[in-house]
């Protein structure tokens, strides 16, 4: 059995891959992993589960409940919420582990299950190791230890998720939003009733689109992977701009008033310069990725704010955070990490602090995001190829090098094998797209010749 953990949990077709059967098993196995059932006397551990508004996520939920019960663990039901509201409810309320059913960006029919430890962390690799090693001895052997009677947990509805969330989310900005307009789309996802109830409550005048789920609708030609339709409602309604969720809410992208796009790099440069305005940008430091736009570096680097880099996913963006001690990190994606605040990437926290710093200091997003130009960035997958031989191989060691001699400092190139597919992506990075579009055409084919 290949590995069932991936970058963000477990994901697959639900029903196909993600069956009722291994959401019920993994969560036993995270009962006993997590919250530690039946090792020490008068405890009586707690979890929190929420889910995304998809269809699938009803089955799995009740699958996921039953599980922990099953295996001795009071369950608070929080409902359809966000994927970082649960994380903080986790920590919030001292429950031993969080579950959240969520596949995130991903099209209706996938789901996915994501656990965190207490305090609402995420699992280190060592963790979700023990848990799928665990789900997978008593799959195949044995049949697990089961409390009895009062052993069993108790399930109830924890509504009050809800409003506590929304508090600590208010409860952080460092000034109100009065006089905003703001267009919101949520994607017909987790955070359709959380992000506008917070904005509104911190004084902006909110729109909403995307924000009727119904169970088939999550991600489906909206949110932060369609950009189309707030842009459109941004210029419709004269907006000062848009956010834009994914469906579990854990990402943020936005939308000038202009309808021009504002991606998560653009939006950590302004949380940067606010947050080291604050004094709360600790090391004058922040954190993001090897994909990361080289104008958000160059702009960091003119700001005197030192860009760390770390491999390519949130959870390395956010392992550097934690080891170093730093503040803020994220991707280019919008999965934005404001670690005083939360413990994960967090979307509607990050809209937020975006739309708190416009009001504050009354410039406009365009004008606040425009410390960074953003560089034509191409990125191209070579596929059928032996992506082992990507960083040995003397051919593409050349092609590169000669790359490199022709963009000089205002371009940068970056071959990276694919973690889960055989083929090789090529990024590429120049002052004009046609440029840009030049080299990557070039390096792909050099990628073929050399490790087809």
């Amino acid at each position: 059995m290949g590995r069932l953990f991936g970058t963000d949990g477990v994901r697959g077709v639900a029903n196909a891959d993600l069956t009722a059967e291994l959401a019920l098993g993994l969560s036993v196995a995270a009962a006993h992993v997590l919250a530690e059932v039946g090792t020490f006397d008068g405890h009586r551990p707690t979890a929190v589960v929420g889910r995304d508004p998809r269809a699938s996520g009803e089955f799995l939920e009740a699958a996921v409940v039953a599980g922990l019960a099953s295996a001795g663990v009071d369950v608070l039901r929080v409902g359809v919420l966000p994927t970082p509201a649960v994380a903080y409810l986790t920590g919030a309320l001292g429950a031993d582990l969080g579950v959240m059913l969520s596949a995130s960006h991903n099209a209706m029919p996938d789901n996915g299950i994501k656990f965190f430890a207490r305090g609402g962390h995420k699992l280190a690799d060592e963790l979700e190791d023990r848990i799928e090693a665990l789900y997978e001895q008593h799959r195949t052997g044995a049949p697990w230890e089961r409390p009895t009677g009062a052993g069993v947990g108790r399930v109830r509805t924890y509504d009050e998720g809800f409003d506590r969330y929304v508090a600590h989310l208010i409860g952080v900005l460092p000034n109100r939003l009065d006089g905003l307009k703001v267009v919101l789309d949520e994607a017909h996802g987790a955070a359709a009733r959380v992000s506008p109830e917070a904005f509104a409550r911190a004084g902006a005048q909110v729109i909403t689109i995307g924000a009727e789920p119904d169970g088939l609708n999550i991600n489906d030609g909206c949110g932060s992977t369609h950009l189309g339709p707030l842009k459109a409602a941004v210029v419709e309604h004269g907006a000062d701009f848009g956010i834009a969720h994914d469906g579990d809410a854990d990402r943020c992208l936005a939308v000038d008033a202009a309808g021009q796009e504002v991606d998560g790099d653009q939006i950590l440069a302004v949380l940067a310069l606010a947050m080291r305005e604050a004094g709360a940008l600790r090391g004058d430091a922040v954190v993001g990725t090897v994909m990361s736009n080289l104008g958000f570096k160059l702009a960091m680097e003119r700001e005197g704010i030192h860009l760390v880099e770390t491999a390519v996913g949130d959870r390395y963006v956010l392992e550097s955070m934690k080891e170093h001690g730093y503040a803020l990190g994220g991707e280019q994606s919008g999965h934005v990490i404001a670690l005083d605040h939360a413990t994960t990437g967090d979307g509607t926290l990050t809209g937020l602090l975006l739309a708190a710093r416009v009001a504050a200091t009354g410039r406009t997003l365009a004008d606040l995001a425009g410390v960074m130009r953003r560089l034509p960035q191409v990125l191209v997958n070579v596929p059928d190829v032996d992506k082992t031989r990507v960083h040995t191989s003397a051919e593409l060691a050349a092609a590169v090098s000669e790359a490199e001699s022709e963009l000089g400092s205002t371009g940068r190139v970056l071959l990276r094998p694919s973690g889960t597919e055989p083929l090789v992506r090529v990024m590429v990075e120049a002052p004009d797209i046609d440029q840009a579009r030049s080299v990557a055409s070039r390096l792909a084919d050099a990628v073929k010749s050399a490790l087809g």
